[in-house]
């Protein structure tokens, strides 16, 4: 059984995971990361597997959806649902979703898009660039996908509300 869990100080474990999973480019500083934390700006969720750790997620609650920043699972628990299971549950307790993924250029972005899809994320095709989150890197070019966005909120209200909250550009 997966299950959510809010933390406000995450565990080694959690933070080998996101070194690990995510690559320098596409996570920032773990001091960074705690600060946000600490500041109860970022939100963190500690996924279990039949009460033992299987992963995180990072997001932000921000007024007119929840921005899903880092999802990961450790490997041992991947597979069986898992992610859908997790993908569901934050569908079931949040208004909307908005997260970020690479551009179908790989097999892996292939597949992790259409997980997304076969939850019910549309991808907006509108160019996105990730600001960097260390000072010399360049940005990444991703894709933005959405689940139950209210029909008024479109591509450039999320770009701005992102760049302004998250990224504070």
């Amino acid at each position: 059984m997966i299950t959510l869990h809010q933390r406000t100080i995450p565990s080694d474990a959690i933070r080998q995971l996101y070194e690990s999973a995510f690559p320098l480019a596409e996570r920032r500083p773990w001091p960074a990361q705690l600060k946000l934390l600490d500041a109860g700006k970022l939100r963190l969720l500690e996924i279990q597997r039949d009460k033992k750790y299987a992963g995180f997620i990072f997001y932000w609650s921000l007024p007119d959806f929840a921005f899903v920043e880092h999802f990961a699972i450790e490997p041992a628990a991947r597979g069986g649902g898992a992610g859908t299971a997790v993908m569901e549950q934050m569908a079931a307790a949040l208004k909307a979703i908005v997260l970020e993924v690479e551009p179908p250029d790989t097999e892996q972005a292939i597949r992790r898009i259409n997980f997304y899809e076969r939850l019910g994320y549309q991808t907006f095709l509108d160019y996105y660039e990730q600001p960097p989150y260390h000072p010399g890197y360049p940005p990444l070019q991703l894709r933005l996908m959405h689940l139950h966005l209210p029909p008024a909120l479109g591509f450039v209200q999320i770009k701005q509300e992102l760049y302004r909250e998250i990224y504070q550009q």
